[in-house]
């Protein structure tokens, strides 16, 4: 079986598991790059011919260990190709396409991920100023939907499929992260915005596109990096620092990591742990050292 075939048999698997739809990109754009350095290199693509020295050839080739532009991949992205073939190459063994399994010495580099990175104070305060300033319905429906973020910590994926519920002072996620169900508690001021953008509104999503249906998630990142090239925001900003900055202010201002994972919706407490950094002048605050 060719190497193209056995990918479109393990995303239909994939799919039928019920993993999403990037992480089925992400392996589908691994595997094909591995595909294609099989030929340039004039090696078989029978799944049933491939080797952990042709596996480890391709690793430690230039087509995965830079990118397009010649510079080096991170660390982090590496692990992720990595991993997107081991798990490819063990599903072909599984399935009986291949007698062996061709990805099974892949092993994962050392690294440390880096640390989460919200908003400064300065950014914070430009792109509040500028979404306070929000004229039109679709400026308003934005603000909205950044407050919500950046003063609840929702995932993009969870803010966009909210739904007309604000009775409890609750918002009821129901697309999270592994399919949970689960609440965020709506912060002080923000419920009485949502309530003006629904209006009289009784079912459907809060956040609505220009048809009515609801906002996608490729959507909203548009959408905040308009607003931050408005606020001078130069570098690139996505919808997950909001949920960084939301997790850093909370745990700076409360100290309280118990809490702080109730609030992120985390169900490891390692998932939270990343935030927990101390400051140098901290440090030097408590043991008393000189300035």
């Amino acid at each position: 079986m060719q190497i193209d075939d056995a990918l479109a048999r393990y995303l239909r698997q994939l799919e039928a598991d019920g993993r999403s739809v990037h992480t089925r990109f992400q392996i589908a754009r691994h595997v094909r790059a591995f595909a294609r350095w099989l030929r340039e290199e004039n090696h078989s693509s029978e799944v049933g011919d491939l080797d952990h020295e042709t596996v480890a050839g391709f690793l430690a080739s230039p087509a995965a260990r830079l990118q397009a532009d010649g510079s080096p991949r991170k660390a982090s992205t590496g692990n992720a190709l990595r991993s997107s073939l081991r798990c490819f190459l063990g599903h072909v063994h599984q399935a009986g396409y291949a007698a062996t399994n061709a990805g099974r010495l892949i092993r994962r580099a050392r690294c440390s991920p880096p640390p989460p990175r919200g908003l400064s104070d300065s950014e914070r305060e430009a792109l509040v100023a500028v979404l306070a300033a929000a004229q039109s319905d679709v400026e308003q429906r934005d603000a909205a939907l950044i407050a919500v973020m950046l003063q609840a910590g929702l995932r993009v994926g969870s803010a966009v499929a909210l739904d007309v519920d604000l009775e409890r002072g609750e918002l009821r996620l129901r697309r999270m992260k592994g399919g949970r169900e689960d609440v965020a508690v709506i912060p002080g001021g923000l419920a009485e915005v949502l309530r003006e953008l629904v209006a009289e509104r009784t079912s459907g999503p809060i956040f609505r596109g220009r048809h009515g249906g609801r906002l996608t998630t490729r959507h909203v990142h548009r959408r905040l990096r308009y607003w931050a090239r408005r606020a001078g925001i130069r570098r690139a900003l996505g919808p997950h620092s909001l949920r960084h900055d939301f997790a850093q202010r909370l745990l700076d201002r409360t100290g309280d990591v118990t809490l702080v994972q109730r609030a992120l919706n985390h169900q490891a407490a390692a998932s939270t742990a990343v935030y927990c950094r101390c400051s140098v002048s901290r440090l030097r605050e408590a043991l008393g050292a000189a300035t």
